[in-house]
């Protein structure tokens, strides 16, 4: 029974050791001073706890972690910070500091890994801070100042390559994060091109198969969902047919927006008129259903802008008179963005799209005006 006990017992100091993670570290020449643990949050810093070194400088600390969910723990000494890490319950760290910011770390692979990412970003930082130097005391429009400039751009290549490929070569290392949201000099992001999105994704996407509870994962996920909208917006901005005229979309009489872009005809008259008024509605019978009619197979369509506010009016005339092209209100008579868009000032206007730009023959208000013009464009 006793040797269980002990067996027991045993067991417990085990499963104890386990849970979190042990700091022992010396920050040289500071005896008796007061160093600050700080977990980082994300996007700023929560401070753990402040510990005071003996006449050595020599400090420990338990660090309180979850299994399964690493993080990054920043010591720092005043305001600068002596030792960047990145560790996992269980691991028992050496830490060598001294009050300039040097530092090693023995007993975690990921916290070598991540000294290896920060001393290529501080290396990169230099260089790039001391060519941006140079330039600033040159003629911009010098033959040495356009060759300080591509340097400074094979430089920023060079580098972002170098580390899309650390990325690409360390899919489960939380390391891989920091090197994502590297900043360039206080504002340019090293990952600043749309695609990028591809790579916060895939790091994502590989990291959660390792880490799926961590914060630093969870943040990353809506990094990369951001980017990608971004990316998927761009795409269809790019792929958009530019068009030669401010583009409508309203409401037709079953409630169904029509964008005036997606109207397809050779040649189309955006039409702005009211039901309430007797002559508008007199034209509608009169001029523009037998031109409709004529030309309407050859490439005539109408895009016809009600600017009425009793919306249920201005939808029974235009089924009574049986108006088959496309009709579109939003109520809002004055109001009526349409109406700025085109700078209606007076009801009915007319303006005619051809070839996806305006006429120069716009604002067409009689029939044998619009009949000639069809006529010559509509052979």
């Amino acid at each position: 029974m006793r040797n269980c006990k002990l067996a027991l017992l045993a067991l417990l100091a085990v499963v104890s050791c386990g849970k979190g993670a042990r700091i022992s570290g010396v920050l040289t020449d500071a005896p008796e001073a007061e160093i600050v643990v700080r977990l980082l949050e994300v996007n700023h810093y929560r401070t753990l706890d402040t510990l005071r070194t003996d006449k050595n400088g020599a400090y420990s600390y338990r660090a309180p972690l979850v299994e399964g969910q690493p993080e990054f723990l920043y010591l720092f000494y005043g305001e600068q910070r002596v030792a960047s890490l990145l560790l996992k319950a269980g691991d028992r760290v050496e830490v060598v500091s001294d009050t300039l910011g040097n530092y090693s770390v023995t007993g975690s692979a990921e916290t070598t890994l991540l000294m290896e990412v920060e001393r290529a970003e501080a290396e990169f930082a230099g260089q790039f801070a001391a060519a941006s130097a140079r330039l600033d005391d040159l003629d911009p429009e010098s033959e040495q100042a356009r060759r300080v400039r591509r340097d400074m751009a094979k430089q920023y290549i060079g580098y972002y390559r170098d580390r899309v490929m650390y990325v690409m070569e360390h899919p489960h290392s939380l390391t891989v994060v920091p090197v994502l949201y590297q900043v360039i000099g206080e504002n340019l992001p090293l990952f600043s091109q749309k695609t990028d999105a591809i790579h916060f994704r895939n790091a994502c996407d590989s990291l959660r198969t390792v880490y799926p509870d961590s914060r630093y994962v969870k943040a990353l996920d809506e990094e990369a969902r951001r980017r990608q909208n971004l990316m998927e917006l761009d795409t269809r901005l790019r792929s958009t047919e530019p068009i030669g005229f401010p583009d409508l979309e309203m409401p037709d009489i079953r409630g169904q927006k029509v964008r005036l872009s997606d109207v397809e005809a050779k040649v189309l008259l955006l039409y702005f008129w009211t039901a309430a008024d007797a002559d508008q509605t007199l034209f509608n019978l009169d001029v523009l259903k037998p031109l409709y009619d004529q030309y309407h197979d050859k490439g005539f369509e109408i895009y016809s802008v009600s600017l009425d506010t009793d919306k249920t009016a201005w939808a029974t005339v235009v089924r009574n008179q049986k108006l088959d092209w496309v009709n579109v209100c939003d109520g809002k008579g004055e109001a009526s963005r349409a109406l700025s868009l085109y700078r209606v000032t007076t009801l009915p206007t007319s303006y005619l799209i051809v070839g996806g730009d305006l006429s120069d023959e716009s604002d067409v208000k009689d029939e044998a005006g619009l009949r000639r013009f069809l006529e010559k464009t509509l052979k």
